[in-house]
């Protein structure tokens, strides 16, 4: 509709009253009749036409850049379930005892967890995946999105202590209620922790309920070994590493929401606990057609620009008459 207004300059030109002279100095000559008695006549150059055309190019490529031309590329079928999967996880200073074995070494509880974790997002093809990291408090480190690879990074990033040395669950959960608000029912949080509540604002239990009537279903996993040997002076010595392991409100959490409580005591449990969330909660239901869109309007804009100070920068050379 923009490109309507093309011919608008030319109408303006056509319609509108010329713009009045200006009055200059005049000189008195005592021989004026002899001046206009000769046959000498005095002719005015005739006008330049070329800043016109030039007006009109720079108003039609400022019209065409208006209109906003974008480039469609091919259709890219996108898989969608639908489904908001936020994951929760402990980054408290229990989170690096060495309890966990990967790939045959031995390896602190958070590597497990990552290392696990990144197989699962790489599965969730489709789904809207964000991260929640907590300590002493929790922060958003990956908001909701289908740019898996980003959440991968921005989850390998994650140090110990970064957000404090406790453990704030129920600040947690009370984040994944404010980030995941809305009425679509596919909303899942999985949260994992290896420890219980020592800090935040908000008790668990509490942000369960919350969770519950805001729709939201949280599956809790429980991370670390009931049993690890440790060396010492007097030798060898059995200890329990996860004796501060919270099962009760973390199945409490679970059954509030409707969601599931699961005990990973090494990697195999975790990977498999990853494995049935694939099943209790699938990816693909359905398509949508995407097609990217490449804005256009920087180009017709640009020449615009340089049309409109090529006019000033002639006129400006211009010599007076």
């Amino acid at each position: 509709w923009l490109l309507l207004l093309l011919p608008a300059p030319l109408l303006a030109r056509s319609l509108l009253p010329a713009t009045s002279q200006t009055s200059v100095a005049a000189l008195r000559t005592p021989f004026v009749h002899e001046i206009t008695r000769s046959n000498t006549t005095l002719t005015q150059p005739p006008a330049r036409s070329w800043p016109l055309w030039l007006g009109l190019l720079a108003w039609a490529l400022l019209l065409l850049a208006s209109s906003r031309p974008q480039w469609l590329g091919d259709p890219i079928a996108l898989p969608v379930s639908g489904r908001d999967l936020m994951l929760a996880m402990d980054i408290s200073g229990s989170m690096q005892e060495q309890d966990f074995t990967l790939r045959g070494q031995r390896v602190t509880r958070i590597e497990a967890t990552k290392a696990v974790a990144n197989e699962f997002i790489q599965q969730r093809e489709g789904d809207r995946i964000g991260l929640i990291l907590f300590g002493d408090q929790a922060y958003l480190q990956a908001p909701l999105t289908f740019d898996r690879t980003t959440v991968q990074t921005l989850m390998q990033e994650a140090a110990i202590g970064l957000a404090g040395k406790k453990t704030a669950i129920g600040d947690a959960i009370g984040l994944g209620i404010k980030r995941m608000q809305g009425d679509d029912p596919n909303r899942v949080m999985v949260l994992l922790t290896d420890g219980a509540n020592t800090a935040g604002e908000i008790d668990p239990v509490v942000a369960a309920g919350i969770a519950a009537e805001a729709g939201l279903k949280i599956y809790t996993i429980g991370i670390g070994a009931d049993e690890m040997l440790v060396g010492g002076i007097f030798g060898t010595r059995r200890v329990n590493p996860s004796r501060d392991l919270d099962e009760e409100t973390l199945e409490t959490i679970a059954t509030v929401t409707g969601g599931r409580f699961f005990r990973a005591h090494d990697t195999g449990e975790l990977q498999q606990i990853y494995q049935l969330l694939d099943t209790l909660e699938p990816v693909e239901k359905g398509h949508s057609v995407f097609r990217p869109a490449i804005a256009l309007y920087p180009w017709p804009l640009g020449v615009s620009i340089a049309v409109c100070l090529l006019i000033l920068s002639l006129r400006s050379h211009r010599k007076p008459l």
